[in-house]
């Protein structure tokens, strides 16, 4: 049977691949899918296809993969596809006003925020660093500002005190390859919502992490680098020197302790936690990995520093 909606797709990472899928298993016919062109990784620095290529070659779907889409050739390109929509997660290259024009249903964006809050490129981490209490998805109407568009459809969850990056990242990717599925299926349907002009307060802006950001600074609360902690794991993933050695902090929690040590003094050394003084309060970092190493347990890097079991250094910085 001829499927009625033709599609495109555009994404790269992992995030947008459970929304591909969801194209996929719809009643729209993907005939293209765009994504980032290929990337170098590993020692050899071999050209390695991102994770939507991959799931579109292995679902036999024409891949486009232009460095830019503001060209002349590009748009023509585009438009040779015939796409009724156009649905973008997470792709990585900026649309043009003469790509958003193509389409006959327009572009849509599956965002993973509540919007307004947290436009831009990293509205997940950002979420954790502020200590928000609540995500979520949201279908968007694209328009040529960035993350500004009426919202067609929106999904919420809350956000777990233990929450990291990874946890909210899996939870999101799966809303939104729901929310996709909800939105084509009544488009096909004549059913799609009105779109919703997004609220012209509560304004955020999610800018994109940069590794410099994972140092803990001892100066801040204990509980605002517990977020650090949470929101960087599984990256760029929160980073200090303890004992003299760089460490990278995949797990920590903070207590509500009051001391006299200055910031970044270590407590105490138990295999239970490692005890760091902040400007207010105390983090114990419970799970680390050494340069070179693999995620650890507090207790097994002790193993092998028994010296420092048991120890507090208030008078040294970590």
């Amino acid at each position: 049977m001829k499927k009625s909606l033709r599609l495109v797709f555009a994404g790269t990472p992992d995030f947008a691949v459970p929304c591909l899928q969801a194209c996929l298993d719809s009643e729209a016919e993907v005939v293209a899918v765009y994504t980032q062109p290929d990337r170098p990784s590993g020692r050899g620095r071999k050209l390695v296809p991102g994770p939507v290529k991959q799931l579109a070659l292995t679902a036999g779907i024409p891949v486009e993969q232009p460095d830019s889409l503001r060209t002349v050739e590009s748009r023509k390109r585009f438009a040779d596809w015939r796409p009724d929509l156009l649905v973008v997660v997470a792709y990585g290259l900026i649309l043009p006003r003469s790509i958003l024009a193509i389409p006959r249903y327009g572009c849509w964006n599956v965002h993973a925020s509540l919007l307004p809050r947290w436009r831009g490129a990293a509205p997940i981490q950002r979420a954790i660093l502020a200590g928000d209490r609540e995500s979520g998805v949201d279908l968007m109407q694209m328009e040529a500002g960035l993350d500004t568009g009426p919202v067609l459809l929106e999904r919420r969850t809350p956000l777990a005190d233990d929450e990291t990056g990874g946890s909210l990242h899996d939870r999101l990717c799966r809303l939104g390859a729901e929310i996709l599925a909800d939105g084509i299926a009544r488009l096909i349907a004549g059913e799609l919502p009105a779109a919703v002009a997004q609220a012209e307060t509560g304004i955020t802006y999610a800018h994109k992490l940069d590794k410099t950001e994972a140092r803990l600074d001892w100066n801040e609360p204990a509980i605002a680098l517990e977020r650090k902690v949470r929101a960087f794991n599984p990256w760029p993933v929160a980073e200090t020197v303890l004992a003299g050695e760089r460490l990278r902090i995949w797990s920590a929690r903070a207590l509500q302790s009051t001391h006299q040590a200055a910031p970044g003094s270590v407590l105490r050394y138990a295999t239970d936690g490692i005890d760091v003084a902040c400007s207010e309060g105390t983090l114990r970092i419970r799970e680390i990995q050494r340069d070179g190493g693999r995620r650890m347990a507090v207790r097994d890097w002790l193993n092998a520093r028994p010296g420092l079991a048991d120890m507090a250094d208030a008078d040294s910085p970590a």
